[in-house]
């Protein structure tokens, strides 16, 4: 067992896929959001020979696009809920204080209070339960009722004449993008087998049992036959089109709600603290920006989506709901012109009686609707990890032989280790390697402990530890360490998932993508030709994503979002536009964190 291999670099792709065509593997996971990536860490850890697929990138559908909170959804008390709410505050203490606490951590909030005594006594008892079933679970328990000064003295920007008072409490957060790849990387270190840009075509089938999938390595375009005696599909909101391959034998359905969040400079709003509120058809957060202290973000919203599904895309419409809700807290309104960036992810819904998405389950299924195929879909962020396991339980119930049970509630992510040391100790760090205290803390909050691997990468080449030219919130090495470590194949890789570059600079990374493709060109194998490509298609995608973010509904912002190519060639047929074919995509694998 090789501990060390957590370098998804190009060379590890290659002979990932190599082993695949010759190996036969216990469970075949297809899909690379944070459930695909739970389910393979979690049959790794029990000693299982596994497989993942992810036809574009880790975490590139849902599983980046989240409000970016660990939480166990307030919301869920309204509906009665309690042993959802009860599952994800275990979770949440869980990501933390165990699995993940360099990536994870604790986020003060506020519920405003825009009415009289009546409304302090609703909320303040369905935020006070949420504070008692919390309790210790990973977050201060700090349930305070505010006056209306102690509230606007926390929240500076609130507005005067509307907000009456407060209540204060705990949630957690973090960048999930980068947690997904991390937990795909500790899989790795397990000795799962792990490929992206690798799209799954068909399955093998021996008679009725599903015994692997075809899958078209689209940087090459071969096909290989990855044979499995288990195969796990965490395909989100493609779970539908996977049921159709098999021949349409599904026990539920799965419908997408789609979630806008919009990205502001932190000067924008003079708080201490984040904000929860309810608007009628969703929760509003206002949440400090988890990979930078300069932005907040700003969502959601929860709407019915029934047009492309690999990008889906924010209308006009969207943004003003987010801004026309967060403006009836603030004093000073916001405008379009104070929006840095935009995204939108589809939460995976199971399908009910309920004709609106919001009021729709975030519990999850797992089924095995043919021999050999097990089928996880529906949930929500935070309790990824309880969702793998039920995938990998099902898979087990198929396998011969004693199989240990799930024992990722105490399998720390890579980085985890030594990490809160290094934390206390990040003085000494910065004047070991040569950065001042806020960039060490921004690399810890990114990598944890694997920092002594980005200090290494920049005592080999200098060079790397200068700031990107277009966007120095960010050095040079970490472009290039997400493409040795990070499993990164292409430019929109870098820029949108293992940075947040795409939406957190005015020009949404437009300007350092050229940058950007010449520093990792030789890592890659780009010629001149592969740079200018790789530039062409991310330049495209910024233009069709502005585009389509002042389009006044759905369908025209659809349409103009389409305008942009994928730069994975074959990544979408021209069925897949229709949910055909979509088994490959295993893109949007958890909720939007809601």
């Amino acid at each position: 067992m090789s501990f060390l291999s957590t370098a998804l670099s190009p060379s590890n792709r290659e002979e990932s896929l190599r082993q695949m065509a010759e190996t036969q593997f216990d469970v075949l996971v297809i899909g690379g959001g944070v459930v695909g990536a739970g389910a393979a860490l979690d049959a790794a850890s029990r000693g299982l020979k596994v497989a993942l697929v992810e036809a574009r990138d880790l975490a590139s559908g849902t599983s980046s696009r989240s409000s970016k909170l660990v939480h166990g959804g307030l919301r869920y008390l309204k509906q009665l809920n309690f042993s959802l709410v009860f599952e994800a505050l275990r979770e949440r203490k869980l990501i933390l204080e165990t699995l993940c606490p360099h990536l994870a951590r604790p986020v003060k909030f506020i519920y405003p209070l825009e009415k009289t005594a009546w409304d302090r006594a609703y909320v303040g008892t369905g935020v006070g339960v949420y504070d008692v079933l919390g309790a210790g679970r990973g977050v201060p328990s700090h349930l305070r009722h505010l006056s209306k000064k102690s509230t606007l003295k926390s929240f500076r920007s609130g507005k005067i004449g509307g907000i009456k008072g407060g209540i204060m409490f705990y949630e957690g957060q973090l960048d999930d993008a980068r947690h997904t790849m991390m937990i795909s990387r500790t899989a790795a270190s397990y000795d799962a087998l792990v490929a992206t840009s690798a799209r799954v075509t068909g399955f093998l089938r021996d008679g009725e049992r599903v015994i692997g999938a075809v899958v078209k390595d689209l940087e090459s375009g071969r096909d290989i036959e990855v044979k499995a005696k288990t195969t796990v599909n965490a395909a989100g909101v493609w779970t539908d089109d996977i049921q159709h391959m098999i021949g349409g034998k599904g026990q539920f359905r799965v419908t997408a709600s789609k979630g806008v969040h919009v990205i502001i400079p932190r000067d924008r709003i003079d708080s201490d603290t984040g904000l929860i509120t309810e608007t009628e058809k969703s929760l509003l957060f206002i949440i400090p920006c988890p990979w930078s202290d300069d932005f907040w973000v700003i969502g959601t919203t929860d709407t019915p989506w029934n047009l492309d599904l690999a990008h889906p895309a924010a209308s006009r419409s969207d943004i003003d709901y987010i801004l026309d809700h967060a403006n009836r807290l603030l004093e000073k309104p916001l405008t379009r012109d104070d929006v840095v960036g935009v995204y939108a992810g589809l939460r995976p819904l199971l399908a009910g009686e309920e004709d609106q998405t919001s009021k729709l389950s975030r519990e999850h299924a797992v089924v095995s609707p043919v021999p050999g195929l097990v089928i996880v879909a529906g949930g929500k962020y935070t309790t990824y990890r309880v969702m793998a396991k039920d995938a990998v339980d099902k898979a087990v119930e198929q396998l011969p032989g004693k199989i240990g049970k799930s024992i990722t509630d105490r399998v720390p992510l890579i980085g985890a280790d030594g990490y809160a040391a290094l934390a206390n100790n990040q003085d000494k760090l910065a004047a070991e390697v040569h950065l001042d205290e806020p960039r060490v803390k921004h690399l810890l909050g990114r990598y944890g402990s694997l920092i002594r691997e980005i200090v290494a990468l920049i005592a080999e080449r200098p060079e790397l530890g200068d700031p990107l030219e277009h966007a120095p919130k960010y050095l040079k090495v970490e472009a290039v360490y997400a493409v040795s470590h990070e499993g990164a194949l292409h430019l929109d890789d870098i820029l949108a998932r293992r940075t947040r570059i795409s939406v957190d600079t005015w020009d949404r990374g437009e300007a350092v993508a050229q940058e950007v493709a010449d520093l990792v060109a030789p890592l890659l194998g780009w010629d001149a030709a592969a740079v200018a490509n790789e530039v062409e298609h991310y330049r495209a995608r910024v233009k069709a994503e502005i585009e389509s973010q002042q389009m006044p509904d759905d369908q025209t912002a659809d349409a103009a979002r389409m305008g942009a190519p994928e730069v994975r060639v074959g990544a979408e047929s021209p069925g897949e536009r229709h949910g055909v074919d979509g088994a490959a995509e295993g893109q949007g694998k958890a909720d939007q964190g809601l």
